[in-house]
């Protein structure tokens, strides 16, 4: 049979894909028939062994929806819920196992209440069957093929009729049979062969292989009942479907695992929640730049530098314009546009990323290089040359653009449908080597930066006079930068994900940028009313002036540079006329050494008043040092009041 049906569905272009054997224990078999990932089974044992593989079948769990057993149709009908001592599962753990199997098997009782060569109906020989057995008829092995044990003897009595006809006709009889007479074989072949009656089993006729040609009936297990579901007529190769077979998945079961490409798209609530959000950024951003550009005559905006905050605004509007680039898949455009979409994203995000954070990091530079020098070479350097600005900012986007314009050249990216990325063509070694230079390039910024805020957090100058808001935007950006690169790369196979945190670390990084940068200045002008230009402002009155703090501070500043000056010069001459006065007293000691007879004439003579006491020793004063300091009300000292270029020396 197994054979039959190899070479049968062979030429029904159907494939075996493998068999199972098994002696005694089906265990190792079953566990081998869901280790091949098998899902239409063909059962090919008597009825003790199927317990015992459904059984295991159970075990495995090798039923339900994805599996379709087919079994012989002979069994009995109760044959699962027979309690068999060779099994250790329930009846009801058989009846799961064994829901919805289907089975095949010939017609063994006509359907039709005709009446056969016997003179009887099926109805008529079933009848007469079980009053001659007696019992049960479900539990008596063969009552279902008695029919056709029947039809086989009333085959074989009218071939032999048929035979011994034919045989009469050359002279021989059936009592001459023997197994080495070939003329009576041939007869009774011959006979047989074309034999055709009606039996209680149905119309009966064979094939040229001796094959009972027979219909086949196909039922199936439902709810641990069988029902018909179908007839197949192998005289006339016709099939008869009921449509009444019932599935538990709904369907037939696919004969394999079925792989089905489909492309995973990033979810169009969060592309749609993300660019509303770039798009309000990007408003922002013009915002911003009109304010610098309409409001860069005036003093406190030109101090910020603003053609370097115009960059970072013009960054901060390419970064944001990447996330429409960064959110587009499959679902959006056809497999010919994304090379554009590609190096769209990678221009905008590194051009942007090169203005904005370019911009703030050579402020925060310059602000480290002039106060962390020594005082003689910072002097030289406080006057800020804005063209060395610009050049640096030029520097750090014209690196990009030649390595965006080599990478372009030499491997470009595109998509790659294994993994939906970007990637090189030519060799994924340049792509990822060219990716890591990229990447390490901006990681190296951000750290140099987050160290130059660091060290100019306590720095004051009226040069650049936001540093401290560009040192807090570069410990954000590069905070969330150097969190969000290694996070989309560990992500980059979950689509949302990924998109997630690579755009909002954008847009947060943008927001924050223009806010800390541009909102205290426009706070600023809008409630001291700070709208004038700079020619306007030296108009103002001594009142308004003495209110700019910084403006009162860098006065001071330089005022105390000058008299810190004068005081060195005026100690340096005290100096010396010490030094003067030192001499001239031990010149005068020496002298007084020298007349000693002078200084013995000096007694009490008779008669005479007593002379003038000697003159006491050189008197010298305490010379003070003459200092100036500067205060808060430094501002009412005149400097002739720190004059110490005259000083008097008291002699008695």
């Amino acid at each position: 049979t197994l054979d039959d049906l190899d070479q049968r569905v062979k030429e029904a272009g159907l494939e075996i894909t493998f068999r199972q054997s098994f002696f005694s224990d089906p265990a190792a078999p079953v566990r081998n028939l869901k280790r091949q990932d098998a899902r239409i089974i063909v059962g090919l044992f008597y009825e003790t062994e199927a317990r015992k593989v459904f059984c295991e079948v159970y075990k495995e769990k090798l039923y339900g929806k994805k599996y379709v057993w087919f079994l012989i149709g002979w069994y009995a009908d109760n044959w699962f819920r027979i309690k068999d001592p060779a099994i250790n599962c329930t009846e009801a753990e058989m009846a799961e196992a064994v829901e919805g199997h289907v089975t095949t098997e010939i017609v063994m009782l006509n359907p039709e209440n005709t009446r056969s060569i016997s003179n009887m109906t099926s109805q008529e020989f079933i009848e007469k069957l079980q009053k001659r057995l007696g019992k049960n008829p479900e539990e008596t092995g063969g009552f279902q093929e008695a029919p056709l044990a029947y039809d086989a003897i009333w085959a074989l009595a009218l071939a032999l009729n048929k035979t011994s006809a034919e045989l009469v006709k050359k002279g021989l009889r059936l009592e001459d049979f023997n197994y080495n007479n070939k003329n009576i074989t041939d007869e009774i072949y011959r006979a047989l062969n074309s034999s055709a009656f009606e039996g209680v089993s149905g119309h009966v006729v064979f094939d040229a292989s001796g094959s009972r040609m027979a219909w086949t009936l196909i039922e199936q297990l439902q709810g641990g009942v069988y029902k018909k579901i179908g007839y197949y007529d192998s005289t006339k190769d016709n099939l008869s479907w009921y449509n009444n077979d019932k599935w538990i998945g709904g369907a037939p079961p696919a004969d394999y695992t079925k792989v089905i490409t489909t492309f995973r798209f990033l979810s169009q609530k969060l592309f749609i929640s993300v660019s509303v959000l770039a798009s309000l950024g990007i408003l922002l951003a013009i915002i911003c730049l009109a304010f610098n550009i309409y409001n860069g005559h005036v003093r406190y905006i030109q101090n910020s530098q603003p053609y370097l905050n115009n960059m970072t605004a013009v960054g901060c509007t390419l970064a944001l314009a990447a996330v429409f680039p960064l959110g587009l898949d499959g679902y959006h455009i056809g497999p010919g546009l994304f090379p554009f979409v590609c190096q769209a994203r990678l221009w905008l995000l590194g051009l942007g990323f090169s203005l904005a954070y370019g911009s703030m990091f050579t402020k925060i530079w310059w602000v480290h290089t002039v106060f962390t020098k020594k005082e003689e070479k910072k002097e030289k350097r406080k006057t800020l040359e804005p063209w060395k600005l610009y050049a640096t900012v030029g520097l750090l986007v014209g690196l990009d653009v030649v390595t965006l314009i080599i990478w372009q050249i030499v491997d470009p990216l595109h998509r790659t449908i294994e993994v939906g990325q970007c990637w090189g063509g030519r060799s994924r070694r340049w792509g990822g080597c060219s990716r890591w230079i990229f990447y390490g390039f901006k990681g190296l910024l951000l750290l140099l930066g987050i160290f130059l805020a660091y060290e100019t957090k306590s720095v004051s100058t009226e040069k650049i006079n936001d540093h401290r808001a560009v040192g807090m935007a570069i410990y954000n950006v590069a905070v969330l930068c150097l969190i969000t690169a290694p996070v989309t790369m560990i992500l980059s196979s979950q689509q949302d994900a990924a998109f997630a945190f690579a755009s909002l670390a954008v847009v947060f990084s943008s927001y924050i940028t223009l806010v800390v940068l541009f909102v205290p200045k426009m706070r600023r002008l809008i409630t001291r009313g700070e709208w004038q230009s700079e020619q306007q402002d030296t108009m103002k009155t001594g009142s308004s002036t003495n209110n700019n703090e910084e403006e009162k501070s860098r006065l001071l500043e330089k005022e105390n540079r000058e008299l810190e000056k004068i005081i060195a010069e005026k100690e340096e001459r005290v100096s010396e006329l010490r030094q003067q006065l030192q001499d001239r007293q031990q010149l005068r000691s020496r002298r007084r050494s020298s007349n000693p007879s002078r200084e013995a004439g000096n007694h009490f003579s008779p008669g005479l008043s007593p002379a003038p006491p000697p003159p006491p020793p050189f008197y010298q004063p305490n010379l003070p040092l003459v200092r100036c300091l500067v205060s808060e009300q430094a501002d009412k000292l005149g400097r002739g009041n720190c004059d110490g270029s005259r000083v008097h020396l008291l002699y008695k």
